[in-house]
Order: C-alpha cells, then sequence, then structure tokens
C-alpha cells in the first residue's frame, strides 16, 4: 500500500501511540515514502512492532543532541533530511516548554469565520467578553454588513441598561470642600463662628438625608435610645418623631437667642397649669401628645427654617454671644456648647433614621467630631459629681471636696482616631483640676465608640475600652459618660 504525501508524522516517534496498528501495515512514510511492502523506507523504518524509546535517547539538558539531530542520524546522500518534529508538551514527555522569550512577537493569526458564525459572537461582543481575535473579525465583519451593525449597535445599548446604576447621592464632605473652597478666595462678610460650625453642617447633612424620602420613609419606625439611672430606656416612634423632637429641642436655643419658638402655641402652658414647659424631654412629649396627627413630612420645613435662623442669628451677633446661657430646664450650658450638643444630638439621631431606612450615614468630620467629644469629657467631671450625690457612683476618696481650681485624683481619658486626643478627668471635685501626677487609671476609646456610649447606644459593660488602673474610677467614668445621654 502505498503512502500519502505530506509531513508522515505516522511513521516517527510523533503521535506513534495513536497509529501503532497502521505502522505495522506500513502505515504513511516520509516525504511520499511508502510503507513496508514498497518503496523507499524512511529514516525510521516501520517494524513488526513499536519500537520504545531508550532513556539514553531523551534529551537531558541543553548539551545533548537535538530530536532533529537524531532523526537525521540515518539519512543518506541520496535521501532527503527529515525535518524535524515539534516538541512534546510537558504533558507528554516531560520536558520543559520553551522560554516564550525565544519565540519572538507572533502576529495574531486572523480568523476566518462565516457569517452565521460571526453573528453569534456579536453579544459576546457587545459584553467585551471575545478574545483579541475575535473582536478583530467581528469589527472586521461590522464594516462590511449592515444587518449585523444594526444588531451590534442595539445590544451595545441594552449592555448599557445593564449597568449598575451608580449612586446619584452627593459626597458628605462636597458641601465642606465646596465652601472651604469658596472662602479661601473670598471669606465671607459674615463669617459663622467655629462653634456653630458643627451645627451648620451636621443639619445641612441630615436635610440632605431626608430630601427624597417617601411616606413610607417619614413613618418608619424608629426606636430612640439612652441611658438614665444606670438602666438603658428606649422609646418608639417614627422618623417623623424624631424631627419633631430636634425641633422641640432646638427650640430651646432660639427663645435664648430672642427668636420665636415654633411650638409655643403646643407647649406655651402645656399640662403644668401655665407654668410652661421647659426641660427637652417634657417639650418632646408635650408636642407628641397634643399634635392634633401624627407628626408627617411637614416638620421637615419648620425645623430646617429654625436651623437656618440660629445659624444666621448666631453669625450675625458675633462670636461675643458665645457665653450666653442656654436654659435646658434642670441646667444650663453657654450657647457655645449649647450649639456643639445640638449638633451632637443630630448626627446621633441622624444615624437612628438612617439605620431605621437601612441607609448608610456618615460620622462627622474629625475636626467637628473632636469639639464634640471635647464637650462630652468636659463635661464628665459634673456628671460624675452628680451621679455620687445621687449615690450611683462611689464616694469621693479625699476627706474632703478639692478646692476649686487645684489638682486633685485624676483618669487619663484617651480617645483615638483622627478626632481624638487626651482629656485630664478630676474625679473628686468638678472644680478641680486634671492633674498628670495624680492620674489613677487610663482609659482608650475610639473616638465613635465613645460617642455612642454618650448617646446611650451601647451600655458601659459592653464599651470596648483598654483599661489600666483604679477599676473604680474606670467604671465611674465609663458609666458618666453613658448618663451624658438623653431623649
Amino acid at each position: 500500500m502505498s503512502g500519502t504525501g505530506g509531513y508522515g508524522a505516522h511513521g516517527g516517534e510523533f503521535g506513534r501511540d495513536d497509529d501503532e496498528e497502521q505502522g505495522e501495515h506500513g502505515g504513511h512514510g516520509g516525504h511520499g515514502g511508502h510503507g513496508e511492502h514498497g518503496g523507499r523506507q524512511g529514516p525510521y523504518e516501520a517494524d513488526s512492532a513499536p519500537r520504545e524509546r531508550l532513556p539514553e535517547q531523551r534529551s537531558d539538558g541543553p548539551g545533548s543532541p537535538g530530536d532533529g539531530e537524531r532523526e537525521n542520524e540515518g539519512a543518506g546522500p541520496d535521501q532527503p533530511a527529515r525535518i524535524p518534529m515539534p516538541r512534546a508538551s510537558v504533558e507528554d514527555s516531560g520536558r520543559p516548554l520553551p522560554d516564550l522569550t525565544d519565540l519572538g512577537d507572533l502576529a495574531p493569526v486572523p480568523l476566518d469565520l462565516t457569517h452565521d458564525v460571526l453573528k453569534s459572537l456579536l453579544g459576546a461582543w457587545a459584553l467585551a467578553a471575545c478574545s483579541a481575535a475575535e473582536t478583530a473579525a467581528v469589527e472586521d465583519h461590522l464594516g462590511s454588513c449592515g444587518a449585523c451593525a444594526d444588531e451590534a449597535r442595539r445590544l451595545r445599548e441594552a449592555v448599557g441598561l445593564l449597568q449598575r446604576p451608580e449612586s446619584l447621592d452627593l459626597d458628605p464632605a462636597l458641601r465642606t470642600r465646596v465652601l472651604e473652597s469658596c472662602l479661601v478666595r473670598r471669606p465671607p462678610r459674615i463669617p459663622v463662628p467655629g462653634w456653630s460650625v458643627p451645627y451648620d453642617a451636621e443639619t445641612a447633612r441630615l436635610d440632605a438625608l431626608l430630601q427624597d424620602f417617601g411616606d413610607s420613609e417619614w413613618h418608619a419606625p424608629v426606636r430612640l435610645r439612652w441611658f438614665q439611672d444606670d438602666t438603658t430606656t428606649s422609646r418608639r416612634t417614627t422618623v417623623a418623631g424624631v424631627i419633631a423632637h430636634l425641633l422641640s429641642v432646638d427650640g430651646l436655643v432660639a427663645t435664648a437667642l430672642g427668636l420665636d419658638d415654633p411650638l409655643a402655641e403646643i407647649v406655651g402652658a402645656g399640662r403644668t397649669g401655665g407654668r410652661g414647659v421647659s426641660g427637652p424631654v417634657e417639650r418632646t412629649e408635650e408636642f407628641w401628645r397634643t399634635s392634633r396627627f401624627p407628626p408627617t413630612r411637614a416638620v421637615r420645613a419648620p425645623w430646617r427654617e429654625q436651623s437656618h435662623h440660629l445659624v444666621r442669628t448666631v453669625s450675625f451677633t458675633g462670636s461675643g454671644t458665645g457665653g450666653l446661657a442656654v436654659s435646658y430646664g434642670e441646667f444650663a450650658l453657654p450657647l457655645h456648647d449649647a450649639m456643639l450638643d445640638r449638633a451632637f444630638e443630630c448626627w446621633t439621631h441622624a444615624e437612628d433614621i438612617a439605620e431605621a431606612v437601612d441607609y448608610p450615614y456618615q460620622p462627622p468630620a474629625p475636626r467637628h467630631l473632636h469639639k464634640m467629644i471635647d464637650l462630652a469629657a468636659r463635661t464628665l467631671p459634673t456628671a460624675l459629681a452628680e451621679r455620687r450625690r445621687r449615690g450611683l457612683s462611689a464616694p469621693a476618696r479625699t476627706p474632703h471636696l478639692v478646692p476649686a481650681g487645684t489638682p486633685g485624683r485624676s483618669l487619663r481619658l484617651e480617645i483615638e482616631g483622627a478626632a481624638g486626643g487626651e482629656w485630664l478627668i478630676p474625679l473628686d471635685s468638678p472644680g478641680a483640676v486634671g492633674s498628670a501626677e495624680l492620674e489613677v487609671a487610663h482609659i482608650a476609646l475610639d473616638a465613635l465608640e465613645f460617642c455612642r456610649l454618650a448617646a446611650g447606644h451601647i451600655p458601659p459593660e459592653e464599651a470596648a475600652a483598654g483599661q489600666i488602673g483604679d477599676r473604680e474610677a474606670i467604671k465611674d467614668v465609663l458609666f458618666a459618660t453613658a448618663s451624658l445621654s438623653r431623649m
């Protein structure tokens, strides 16, 4: 049986396992060679049984003769040299593949595909899932086939609709960055006092959160939490009820500045027989009780208008009004601290609202958060004294109160993070001065952890605080921090 022309792969070692039977009966020869029954034999004769490759014939390294040299060893002068066979893969022979750097830059082989195949690739091409060769073939075809070009355009437009929509919410820090950039170029004629800037920023952020709320979000249930008498207390309301609460308590600052109280007709006399309602909790409860209907989205406009009036008024009156007393009923705060207090509560309740509607909400800017933490740290000595007076805290260790302005036993409060710092908290008297020499304990807390503790959102026993020193003093300060919270 005469062999066929072309490269006789079946007569050599390459592919022998698949064609042993053909090689035994003659198989295909080399270049035009013949089988066993006639013609000139090639360099490798077709034996009656397949030969085994001896171990010493393997190429063991760069110095050993290559496959092509061994294949041409038996060729006479009148016989053409056998073309070297391609090396086997690693899986076939165990030898390493050639280094890719030796292959040079190989140009991609253009694909010759039918119209039906190219049309079936349009979907993958629109999704950018084709190989480089397929992409080139499809794009070359689109230049000459109008029907496929129209289909490709429609698929590309459809892919655009499959993309995940990006959030349309603005970066919370965008307003601050824009204002800072503008103020650097042109300072305001009437600047906002630094102690009221956090309130301005937090009310603006909360208003942005409320902007796109529908009726279902406004009536979403919200649970307000605070710490009272060493226990966690909560009150259930709605998103609109929270804004009504902020409106009620902000009215305390408004009345201190001589502005109209938006709740004057509602809580002027209240249930106290004409004595008026003065405390934050009383004002809120009276507002909720006397409202004809539960608060709705309509409460947003008066709350936002009042916040604008507060910032505008303190800006016009200047920073000299910062010491004006703002009454909270049982206690009073200077105006500059009251504005920080309102900023802190606005952020805290904004997080309550965001949690109720399952929406992410970022903490305040670090410089604003630092001022809020500083207010809480400055209030702790008074809170410790109040708890001691009510029998909720251990009595002072010193035999008598430390005179005002003198050093006393102290706890070092370390707040970590960009908004943090260190404060020495006097333990035995609100008028004492913190002293590093008389330090008896040290607490380290993350900034947000400390703020959530001060807001009554986590109990003191669960606060993740690093502690060292007097355990009783540490416990007293943690519980005093939680007692700063209120509805």
